[in-house]
């Protein structure tokens, strides 16, 4: 799925969903989508004790329909996180696509999304005993670190992002340094550096996902404390 990228303004894409100018929305509303549909697939899988199909359905249904009603401009600040509002929007989504037994076939509107490797990360996940409430959350994180590490990797060359890899992504991290510098053909000082400048750019670039797919200044500090104990 190719996110298209948002102004670098990072206005808030919940304020941007009610704009006057489709590019706009559209732009808002994939964010929205690259952040919020494995969560809410897996929720619906894990949850709702969904089947596979269903919860494919389900999941691609509520965002196109979401789309085209342009439901998720009604969210109200005073009342909630829009983490908060958009899962129970999804609860009633589901309610009645349960209700009604109507659903729209897999692959049908606009909305692809990678339901295989949403599976794959099901299986590896651990039985840990948590509620929906907090599997979901648990699962938004993953999902807004997921979307700036892809941020990153655009923005970093190629060698800057082999070393953030080998360092903060890979689950083997015993490359010393000077292995690193010898496999990438450079120096154990640029190794540090170039690792040094990646973990800025992606703090920096969580802050501003963070910043995106969060509607008020008291919301975006309280997911800052959560995800990188900041407040910016």
């Amino acid at each position: 799925m190719t996110i298209a990228p948002f102004p670098t303004t990072r206005r808030s894409v919940i304020v941007a969903l009610s704009s006057g100018d489709a590019a706009e929305r559209t732009r808002a509303f994939d964010t929205l989508l690259a952040c919020y549909w494995k969560p809410l697939y897996k929720y619906a899988r894990v949850a709702f004790r969904r089947t596979r199909e269903d919860a494919e359905d389900l999941t691609q249904s509520f965002f196109a329909r979401a789309f085209e009603k342009e439901s998720l401009a009604a969210y109200d600040a005073s009342k909630a996180s829009f983490r908060t509002f958009l899962r129970l929007l999804f609860d009633r989504h589901a309610a009645n696509e349960w209700k009604a037994g109507q659903r729209l076939k897999r692959g049908g509107g606009e909305v692809h999304l990678d339901f295989e490797s949403a599976e794959l990360e099901i299986g590896r996940d651990a039985s840990a005993s948590v509620t929906p409430e907090e599997y979901f959350q648990r699962e938004w994180v993953r999902s807004v670190f997921a979307l700036a590490v892809e941020r990153l990797r655009a923005r970093c060359s190629e060698t800057q992002f082999a070393i953030f890899e080998a360092y903060d992504l890979d689950d083997d991290r015993s490359v010393s340094y000077r292995e690193l510098a010898q496999r990438l053909g450079i120096t154990e000082t640029k190794v540090t550096n170039d690792l040094a400048a990646a973990r800025r750019r992606f703090r920096e670039i969580v802050l501003d996902a963070l910043r995106e797919v969060t509607a008020t200044e008291e919301e975006f500090r309280s997911e800052a404390r959560a995800l990188l104990g900041v407040a910016k």
